[in-house]
């Protein structure tokens, strides 16, 4: 005998969604008492879940697929057409073999100096200003460093207009009206500088080392043999400089939990790479950023006595199972400790998703994520000083992204040279 899920009646399906923000999952979870339930979300029946068991049925793609899961308003802004985040079984696992292609211990190094390069050249420019916002200018930081690494020329008066429009493509994702408006203009933008890029690159006009982004993508064969089309090659590449100009989010929040937590910050000033690790991940764990991911149900299925039919999507709440008691001790306490020991799996820590590296949906530059935060932290506490004068810090969980009022300001900046 089938179970019967408990349901949640929405008032205005997507819209109420935007306006809980990131507390509409967890929330009627504990209203409901329950790790699942029904609802309607884009107009379709819709199932909520979360917990670590239900992360590992949702990344089994014998039950789910996300070529057709993810809402077109997403796809066409934030992910782009044809990207690799759309697609599926074989054609997913060559894909995603091309992009784990460049998470090899030689290129993550290779960012991780990139990057703090580019924070030096970054704070001698802060030194003549009064004060600066960090998440303005670390958008900046990181895509020169994505740019530069990925063998793409940035010039640097593009530079400011570049990140913007990266930005505004992940600030599109719970936005509607003008947010959305503003990541539709980006993405376009974005395709057309990357277009160019491509072709530039494939006639020989640029020549990029072997083993960047660029090379790759642009030589990339599919499984029937041919390259990619220049339009999805360029959404590759946007894919690749786009997570990490985004990193901008995390390296704000890590400066808002140095602030809060000034012991770390004196950690971190030592330049102990375990203590990094720790603190990075905390950061992913303990800020929000990613709310809730999307499928839809391959084929139909009983799991513990629960039906999932043929075409339903599948919700997994991401938010919630980061801040979820039954895994994490004191979960609303910031206690980078909690990694020293952590023997997790892929399925109960996924702020950039779960399962397996190469051969499911986990995000593929996680690793570049995590090399960069760990840098960009021991760069704000042991290579500059500064003052954090009196400003808004309040994090709006309602918004999805969210991010502090305001934005992290610095003053009085100075270089430990």
């Amino acid at each position: 005998m089938t179970q019967m899920i408990p349901k949640y009646k929405m008032r205005g399906s997507t819209t109420e969604i935007l306006q809980e923000g990131y507390r509409y999952i967890p929330d009627h979870m504990e209203k409901l008492g329950t790790d699942i339930f029904q609802t309607r979300i884009l107009g379709q029946k819709s199932i909520v879940i979360t917990g670590p068991e239900a992360t590992e049925l949702f990344y089994n793609e014998r039950y789910f697929e996300r070529k057709t899961a993810i809402p077109l308003r997403i796809r066409d802004t934030i992910f782009g057409r044809g990207g690799v985040q759309v697609l599926d079984d074989e054609e997913h696992r060559n894909r995603k073999a091309m992009f784990m292609s460049f998470m090899t211990m030689p290129r993550l190094k290779l960012i991780s100096d990139i990057a703090s390069e580019q924070w030096r050249r970054a704070a001698r420019e802060w030194e003549k200003q009064d004060e600066v916002v960090l998440f303005k200018e670390a958008q900046k930081v990181m895509l020169r460093t994505a740019c530069r690494w990925a063998g793409v020329p940035l010039k640097e008066k593009d530079t400011e207009k570049r990140a913007k429009q990266l930005i505004a493509l992940v600030d599109s994702i719970g936005g509607v009206g003008p947010r959305h408006w503003k990541g539709n203009m980006a993405r376009h933008a974005t395709n057309e500088w990357m277009e160019e890029v491509i072709e530039q690159e494939r006639s020989g006009a640029l020549q990029a080392p072997s083993d960047s982004p660029l090379h790759v993508i642009a030589r990339h064969q599919q499984l029937d043999g041919s390259l990619l089309d220049k339009r999805v090659a360029a959404v590759e590449m946007v894919n690749i400089i786009r997570p990490i100009t985004a990193i901008t989010w995390y390296v704000t929040f890590g400066a808002m939990a140095m602030h809060a937590n000034p012991e770390t910050r004196e950690r971190l000033a030592t330049g102990e790479a375990t203590y990094a690790h720790m603190f990075t991940q905390e950061v992913r764990r303990f800020y929000p950023f990613a709310p809730f991911l999307g499928a839809r149900v391959r084929r139909s299925f009983l799991w513990h006595d629960i039906r999932f039919s043929k075409g339903e999507l599948v919700f997994l709440d991401i938010h919630g199972l980061n801040r979820d008691p039954r895994i994490w001790q004191d979960p609303d306490l910031f206690i980078p400790e909690r990694f020293r020991e952590w023997t997790g799996t892929p399925f109960d820590f996924i702020p950039q998703g779960g399962g397996d590296h190469y051969l499911g949906h986990r995000c593929a530059g996680e690793w570049v994520t995590i090399e960069v935060m760990q840098k960009s932290m021991q760069f704000l506490a042991g290579e500059i000083d500064y003052e954090v004068p009196p400003q808004d810090l309040h994090i709006d969980v309602n918004r999805i992204p969210t991010m502090p009022a305001s934005e992290f300001i610095m003053s009085d900046i100075r270089l430990n040279r």
